[in-house]
């Protein structure tokens, strides 16, 4: 797996062209994203990011520059996780944005031998058995990636507008419990926000409390 990052001196960067996807650098170092302290931020551009989905096929941020774009931490054997693709949550969410054109990325970025980490074969294994619609699960098993946005928790969310800025980030509903019964009478954050943005409106919450099983980095 190659995950790469377009920013050679900062951690927040513009969506520069993509003549510079060569560039493997992140936050000017050489080694894992936990080195930089700066991490995504609401009203930020996003950082960029180069990585290699469930189906062996490389994944660029900047290839959806002009879409909205959702980023979902996922960890298949979190409670939490559980709780909204059990309940159909997540898979509903999946399927009713990505047909207006949203792009879903969902995130492992768990370590191997940490819980969560997933082969290409289970990652294809996992997709199939949870009905997933997300336009794609990209594997990040050295949480650069992860460690760069901040990612704390399965599930921790992102949304980014067409311009590459951060317009969301955190949880996904006000609802912290591991209960599917909780699913229907919670205010899912995501949902808001992206029906508020497809509309024209300012996005009314655009940063919340992330809560979840612990990335397991």
């Amino acid at each position: 797996m190659m995950v790469r990052s377009h920013a050679p001196h900062t951690c927040h960067v513009p969506w520069w062209p993509r003549v510079i996807a060569g560039i493997v650098t992140l936050c000017g170092m050489s080694g894992s994203a936990q080195l930089c302290h700066a991490q995504a931020r609401v009203g930020t551009q996003a950082p960029l990011f180069i990585l290699t989905d469930a189906m062996g096929q490389q994944r660029a941020l900047a290839d959806f520059r002009g879409k909205f774009v959702v980023l979902e931490w996922f960890n298949n054997d979190c409670p939490f996780v559980g709780k909204q693709y059990g309940s159909g949550n997540m898979q509903r969410l999946q399927a009713t944005y990505t047909a207006k054109g949203v792009v879903w990325l969902t995130m492992i970025s768990s370590a191997p031998g940490k819980q969560g980490h997933a082969s290409p074969e289970e990652a294809r294994a996992i997709i199939a058995k949870r009905t997933a619609h997300q336009t794609a699960l990209l594997l990040d098993p050295d949480g650069a990636v992860g460690r760069l946005y901040g990612a704390k928790t399965t599930p921790h969310m992102f949304v980014i507008d067409p311009q590459g800025r951060v317009m969301y980030a955190w949880a996904i509903d006000d609802h912290p419990s591991t209960n599917p019964d909780d699913v229907p009478q919670a205010t899912n954050y995501v949902q808001r926000a992206l029906d508020e943005a497809l509309s024209g409106h300012p996005v009314s919450m655009p940063e919340t409390t992330s809560y979840g099983c612990s990335v397991k980095y």
